[in-house]
Order: structure tokens, then C-alpha cells, then sequence
């Protein structure tokens, strides 16, 4: 059988099988376009993840060390009026105060029973207070708070000799709710004597010491409490010392590179001031940060 011969594609060339795709000239410079795209995209990608990256790491360094900056600042404003000191040795930063849980004022005059009524002559067991503790709850009883009442932060009116004007540390302690309205009753086992009045009749339930020890040798910033007080702050301004005298250790920063404490105590017309100082850093990046604390020292 034959077939009819269609006029138009005589001349036509034959494709061959297997002779179509990329010359290498092709496919090389196709891979070239392709890496300088590739490139381009990687660079304006990678620009502003790095920029949010550094954000976020400053971010992080700038909260750090203002969680710190405030919880100090929240114990300093708690603490026992004139029981703040600081030391500074080398890379090392210390601040301790005795911090308070509650106060109130005591009575001092009528009307009310000479039971009710402070007596700073002697060794006094038993007294009222107005203005009710408002910050415990009642019926409150303790062995390991003191009650403070006029300390100025000086020899023979130092609350952290014990004596004179803040209970010794095991004094029974208890608090309730006293007949006459208003008024709460506080009585003392040994009974105390509180060697000087308050002007303003105030006096203090305080739960112990607390020292924030700030180390930029081994960039920690530590809060330690629960330990026991002493006179001269040189046996309580270390780490070391502050463990052996029973306290519980918490980290409160990291990644410290350097740290600062003073203090101002102030006058009789101006409040105390602390200055504190942290600095934070990360990958050669440092974050530093300054509070200024006002102190009252209204004993």
C-alpha cells in the first residue's frame, strides 16, 4: 500500500532523538544568576533578622537589669528606717538593710490604762498600739521578728546591736486585737526595754536582715536573708560570710560586668538617698542603668 507524499515538508530537517535541553554555557550561567539572587534575597533577609536579634538581646539585657534595680528598690523602701549600709571592696558591691513587715505608733499617753501606755522607764511587757498592725494577721506570734522603735543607726541607738532599740533575736513576740477599739496589743516575752521614745510614736515589726551582694567578678547579682544579724557590717558583707551565718541564697541577675551601691544618709531637712548602678552585657554589648532611691529616715 502506498501513502500519498504530502508537498511542503520534503525539505523539512529530521529531529533527531535526545538532540533538545542546555548547553554548558547555558547551565553555568544560569547557576551564576541564580547564586547572585540567591545572594541578594540572604542579604536583605538576614539584615533585619540580625537588627531584631540585637533588639531582642538589648531588650533582654535592659529588663534584666531593671527587675533587679526595682526589687532592691522594694526592699529598701521597706527597710527599718537608718538600717541601710554599703560596702564597696573591689568587684564587689554590698547593700543590707533590716526589713520591716508592718508598723504602727504605741501608745504613749491617755486616754487609756498606765497598762496600756509604753513605759520607757523599764522593762515593759505589755502595751497597746494605735493605728493597728495592718500588714500581719492577727492573732500574730513570733520568735524570729523584733520590734524596733527609734533607731537612728548609731552606737547605743543601733538596731543591729540588739539592744536599746530593737529586741533581741528569740524575743516572743505576739500581737491581737486589743478590747479598746482600734488598738492592737503587743506583748513581749522577755519583757524589753526600749531606751528611747519616737517623736512620732512609731514603731516597727521587722523580719530580719537582708544584703544584696553584687560580684562582677562572677557577673551574679545574689539577695541573701534568714541569717543572722551583726553589729559591724565587715562580717556580713561577703558571700562567704553571709552563708556561714545561715542565709538563704537567690540569684536575681546574671551576666553582671559591673555594679555600684552608695548612700547618702541625709539630714534633718532632707530624706536619704541610695544610688544604684548595674551594668549588663552579652555578646561585647553592655546595658547599664542608674536608680536613685529615696530613704526615709524618720525614725
Amino acid at each position: 500500500m502506498t501513502y500519498p507524499f504530502r508537498k511542503g515538508f520534503a525539505n523539512l530537517p529530521v529531529r533527531h532523538r535526545g538532540s533538545g535541553g542546555f548547553t554548558l554555557v547555558e547551565l553555568v550561567v544560569t547557576m551564576t544568576v541564580s547564586v547572585i539572587v540567591v545572594a541578594f534575597g540572604a542579604m536583605f533577609v538576614s539584615l533585619p533578622v540580625l537588627g531584631f536579634n540585637d533588639q531582642a538581646r538589648r531588650v533582654g539585657l535592659v529588663d534584666s537589669a531593671d527587675s533587679a534595680l526595682q526589687r532592691i528598690s522594694r526592699d529598701v523602701r521597706r527597710a527599718l528606717p537608718n538600717s541601710l549600709r554599703v560596702a564597696n571592696v573591689g568587684g564587689v558591691s554590698v547593700l543590707e538593710v533590716l526589713s520591716t513587715t508592718d508598723g504602727a505608733r504605741y501608745r504613749s499617753d491617755a486616754p487609756g490604762s498606765a497598762d496600756q501606755i509604753l513605759d520607757f522607764s523599764v522593762a515593759d511587757a505589755a502595751f497597746n498600739v494605735i493605728g493597728p498592725f495592718s500588714q500581719i494577721a492577727k492573732p500574730f506570734s513570733s520568735t524570729t521578728h523584733h520590734l524596733a522603735i527609734y533607731n537612728v543607726g548609731v552606737v547605743g541607738a543601733d538596731a543591729y546591736e540588739l539592744a536599746n532599740v530593737m529586741t533581741p533575736t528569740g524575743t516572743q513576740i505576739d500581737i491581737a486585737v486589743d478590747a479598746f477599739p482600734g488598738e492592737d496589743r503587743v506583748n513581749l516575752s522577755p519583757a524589753f526595754r526600749f531606751a528611747f521614745g519616737s517623736p512620732t510614736q512609731r514603731v516597727f515589726l521587722v523580719d530580719g536582715p537582708i544584703s544584696y551582694v553584687c560580684d562582677s567578678l562572677a557577673g551574679t547579682l545574689t539577695r541573701y536573708s534568714g541569717y543572722t544579724i551583726a553589729p559591724n557590717h565587715s562580717d556580713r558583707d561577703s558571700a562567704a560570710e553571709l552563708l556561714a551565718a545561715g542565709a538563704s541564697a537567690s540569684l536575681v541577675a546574671a551576666q553582671i560586668t559591673a555594679c555600684g551601691f552608695s548612700y547618702s544618709t541625709g539630714t534633718a531637712e532632707r530624706a536619704g538617698m541610695v544610688t544604684m548602678e548595674i551594668s549588663v552585657g552579652e555578646q561585647g554589648e553592655t546595658i547599664s542603668l542608674l536608680t536613685q532611691v529615696h530613704v526615709d529616715n524618720v525614725p
